[in-house]
């Protein structure tokens, strides 16, 4: 079987050189003794995205005062502690758990861009996307303790 010489394409007359199969112009097939394709081109179907996400923690909880119903802010230091209220002076046990003070979200920083995010509970042990930069966030409650060796 020789192989095609070089010169113009029968199909659309563009000067091809020596030793292709087909045309670069047209793809018509150069040498008269090869056979076309036999093989079917699958489908293509795009995989899932693999998305890597950071992991994030809660920095601080957001609590409402008892007493004057404003909005505050506590880092997660203070829960389980006596605080007052910066609007009223209001005295505070802050827990998580009890009836008198509840939290209704808390924040954290994204571990891809660094900016604040405030976050409801109902989104703890879920993956998120931050709202600035679209980094994927796994939100979680706590760290990990280390395993010992």
């Amino acid at each position: 079987m020789p192989a095609w010489p070089g010169g113009p394409c029968p199909q659309c007359g563009e000067d091809m050189p020596a030793n292709l199969v087909h045309c670069q112009t047209c793809r018509e097939l150069l040498n008269d003794e090869l056979e076309h394709d036999t093989v079917e081109i699958p489908a293509f179907h795009p995989l899932k995205e693999l998305s890597a996400h950071c992991d994030a923690y809660p920095v601080g909880f957001y609590f409402q005062c008892p007493d004057c119903k404003k909005e505050l802010r506590v880092h997660k230091k203070y829960l389980g502690k006596k605080v007052s209220c910066k609007f009223c002076q209001a005295s505070i046990s802050l827990r998580l758990d009890s009836q008198q003070t509840k939290s209704f979200g808390f924040y954290t920083n994204c571990p891809h861009c660094s900016e604040e995010l405030r976050i409801a509970h109902k989104y703890l042990g879920t993956i998120a996307s931050c709202k600035f930069c679209h980094g994927h966030i796994q939100l979680l409650e706590k760290p990990a303790d280390p395993v010992d060796s």
